[in-house]
C-alpha cells in the first residue's frame, strides 16, 4: 500500500501529531548559495561513502524514480535510496532506536527523538537560507531552537466550494464559522448536503481550524504552556456540534475528507479537503469552483489553514554522519531546481522555500494561486514536536465528544487541558 503526500497531511487533523508552513517572508529570487556547512565531495580519488536514504512510498507517479535520479547524481557519496511502503512511521522509530542506517531520512522532529540525540542538529546547514522558510515550516522541525529537518514540500487543507451551488442559493463564501454553519444548513437540499468535512464529522481535520479560527492554538508561550486553555475555544468548539447536529454534514461517504469524490460526484457543495486534488477537480468543474481558508470565529480570530511538511533528517547514529549532513545540504539546500521539481511535477504541491513558490507554473493563478497564498499568510503548525500522543489523544477524545454527543465543550475540554499540562510538566518539569 502506497501512501501520497496527503496521507502524511492527516498529520494535520487528529490522527497523528506535526505539520508546518506559514507567513510571507517577501524574499525575491532564489537566496544566496549557503556557506554555512562547507563539507564537500571527496578528492576524486578518495573512496566514496556508501549513504542510505529513506522515504515513506509517495504514491504519485514519476516520483520514485525522481529521488533515485537526485541521490544517483550526487557526486559527494554513494546515496542508495529506500523507498518504505506501510507503516513509515513505526520503521522510522524502530531504526532510531537500533541501527545506524537510514543515514538521511524524511520525517518531522519529535522531542523525544531530540531528549534520546536519535537525530543530529542540522542549523550550520539551513543557517544562510533559515530565511525562506517560513516560522511554521520551521517550527515542525524544531525542538527548544534548534533545527533538526529541512523542510521539503508543503501541503496544505483548504475549503473547497461549487460557485454555482452557492450562486443558486443566494450564498457568499463564507468568512466566518457562523457564515459556514448557516452556508452549510442553506445549501443543503435536493439530495446535496451542505459541507463534507470527514466521516468522522469534521473531528480528525477541524480542530485545529477551529481554535485558530478563535485566535487560540494547541500549545502557546514558547510550547510551554496549554494553548486552548480558554473560554473560547469551547466556544469554538461547539460550532462543529452545531454542524453535526443540524443535518448539513455529508457523513458516511464512500470515501473519506482527503478524497475528492464526494464533491466530484455532487453529493456536497463544499468540501474541506487537500490542495492535491485541485487538478482532479478543475477536471471536473473547470472554473466553477473556489477555495478558501477555513474562516475566523469572529473579529477577534482570523482564517486558516494546516500546513505539513516531512524534513531530511540525519541519524545521529550514522556512520558517516558528515557525509550525511553534506548530501542534505546539498539536495535540499543547493539543488533548487531539483526542490521545485519534487513540490510541483508529482502530485501538487507547494514548495517549501517562499523563493521557490514564485517560480511554480502551476501555482500563479486560480484557485491553486489562492491556496499557495493561504499557505504563505494564513499557515499553522498543528500541534509540534512537542505534542504528544497523550495530549493528542485526549483532545481528539473531547471533541469527539463535543461534536457527536453533544457533550459540554468547557468540561471535555478541562479534561484535555490537565492531560496536556501533566505532558509538559512531564518533558519540561
Amino acid at each position: 500500500m502506497q501512501r501520497n503526500r496527503r496521507n502524511f497531511l492527516a498529520l494535520a487533523g487528529m490522527g497523528a501529531l506535526a505539520t508546518a508552513c506559514g507567513s510571507n517572508t517577501g524574499r525575491q529570487g532564489d537566496p544566496p548559495p549557503s556557506t554555512a556547512y562547507s563539507a564537500g565531495p571527496p578528492p576524486s580519488d578518495a573512496p566514496k561513502a556508501a549513504l542510505q536514504q529513506w522515504y515513506h512510498a509517495y504514491g504519485e507517479e514519476g516520483v520514485q524514480d525522481a529521488v533515485k535520479r537526485y541521490a544517483s547524481s550526487y557526486p559527494g557519496a554513494a546515496v542508495t535510496v529506500q523507498w518504505n511502503p506501510g507503516d513509515y512511521d513505526s520503521k522510522i522509530v524502530t531504526a532510531l532506536q537500533n541501527s545506524k542506517v537510514p543515514d538521511v531520512f524524511e520525517a518531522q522532529v519529535k522531542i523525544d527523538w531530540v531528549r534520546q540525540k536519535q537525530v543530529l542538529p542540522l542549523d550550520d546547514v539551513i543557517g544562510p537560507v533559515k530565511g525562506d522558510f517560513s516560522p511554521a515550516v520551521l517550527a515542525a522541525q524544531t525542538v527548544e531552537g534548534r533545527v533538526y529537518g529541512i523542510p521539503q514540500a508543503t501541503d496544505t487543507q483548504v475549503l473547497f466550494y461549487r460557485k454555482s451551488l452557492l450562486q443558486a442559493a443566494g450564498v457568499q463564501p463564507p468568512q466566518t464559522v457562523d457564515e459556514l454553519v448557516d452556508a452549510a444548513a442553506k445549501l443543503t437540499k435536493d439530495g446535496v448536503k451542505g459541507l463534507f468535512a470527514g466521516n468522522d464529522g469534521g473531528v480528525g481535520v477541524l480542530t485545529g481550524p477551529l481554535l485558530w479560527s478563535a485566535g487560540l492554538d494547541y500549545l502557546k508561550n514558547g510550547n510551554r504552556e496549554v494553548g486552548f486553555d480558554d473560554p473560547r475555544a469551547a466556544t469554538a468548539l461547539g460550532k462543529l456540534h452545531t454542524l453535526n447536529a443540524n443535518g448539513s454534514l455529508l457523513l458516511g461517504a464512500p470515501a473519506d475528507w482527503s478524497d475528492p469524490g464526494a464533491f466530484i460526484d455532487g453529493l456536497t457543495a463544499m468540501q474541506w479537503t487537500g490542495l492535491w486534488n485541485v487538478p482532479k477537480i478543475r477536471q471536473a468543474f473547470d472554473d466553477d469552483f473556489g477555495v478558501l481558508p477555513f474562516p475566523k470565529l469572529d473579529g477577534s480570530g482570523a482564517p486558516s489553514v494546516p500546513v505539513g511538511a516531512y524534513g531530511a533528517m540525519v541519524n545521529a547514529k550514522s556512520a558517516h554522519v558528515t557525509e550525511a549532513k553534506a548530501f542534505v545540504k546539498w539536495l535540499w539546500i543547493d539543488q533548487t531546481q531539483d526542490q521545485l521539481e519534487f513540490a510541483t511535477k508529482f502530485g501538487f504541491h507547494v514548495p517549501a522555500r517562499q523563493s521557490l513558490i514564485g517560480r511554480a507554473d502551476n501555482l500563479k493563478s486560480g484557485p491553486a494561486a489562492d491556496a499557495a497564498r493561504f499557505v504563505q499568510e494564513n499557515g499553522h503548525l498543528v500541534g509540534g514536536p512537542v505534542w504528544t500522543q497523550p495530549s493528542n489523544t485526549a483532545l481528539s477524545d473531547a471533541v469527539a465528544k463535543i461534536a457527536k454527543e453533544g457533550a459540554d465543550p468547557a468540561a471535555q475540554l478541562k479534561t484535555a487541558v490537565e492531560v496536556a499540562r501533566s505532558e509538559l510538566k512531564r518533558l519540561f518539569g
